[in-house]
């Protein structure tokens, strides 16, 4: 049997990405969480998913989502990343330049890159809620990204 903090421990040696993914919650306000575990699925159609713990704040309000949008994180955006993981999910999009995006969900600016996603399908998956999205709408530019390993946010050296 694997304990959770050994598993913890070697999953750390995995460097990843930094998102925050984005959506609506009730009424419109703007709700957002940082997550690492992202990855693509499919170039046709272009699918991408996220897994959100099933204990965050956000997640009630992002699975209930239809459409959200995944922000990668540049290596500058460090204070976002713990923001969007740390304060209360009623006040992290307090200060913070975002902007609506053509489909009606909010996206960080001065990101790496965004991802307007549709859901296309949902699993449960342990503790965590396994989100497929069908990419609608792509922005990249010409930063770097933020990334996350054995605990620490950094940058990739070339």
């Amino acid at each position: 049997m694997v304990d959770a903090r050994t598993f913890r421990l070697a999953m750390g040696r995995f460097p990843t990405g930094v998102t925050v993914v984005t959506a609506c919650g009730p009424g419109g306000a703007p709700v957002g969480l940082t997550v690492n575990s992202f990855a693509s699925v499919s170039l046709v159609p272009p699918l991408v998913l996220v897994c959100v713990d099933e204990g965050a704040s956000t997640h009630a309000d992002l699975v209930a989502s239809s459409r959200y949008t995944v922000n990668v994180l540049s290596d500058d955006q460090t204070a976002l990343a713990l923001r969007f993981a740390t304060t209360a999910a009623d006040r992290r999009f307090d200060g913070v330049e975002w902007e609506m995006g053509d489909d009606g969900v909010p996206r960080l600016l001065g990101v790496a890159a965004w991802l307007e996603c549709e859901l296309d399908s949902r699993h449960r998956a342990g503790d965590h809620s396994i989100l497929v999205g069908r990419v609608l709408g792509v922005g990249a530019f010409d930063r770097e990204a933020l990334v996350f390993h054995r605990g620490a946010y950094g940058v990739f050296a070339r």
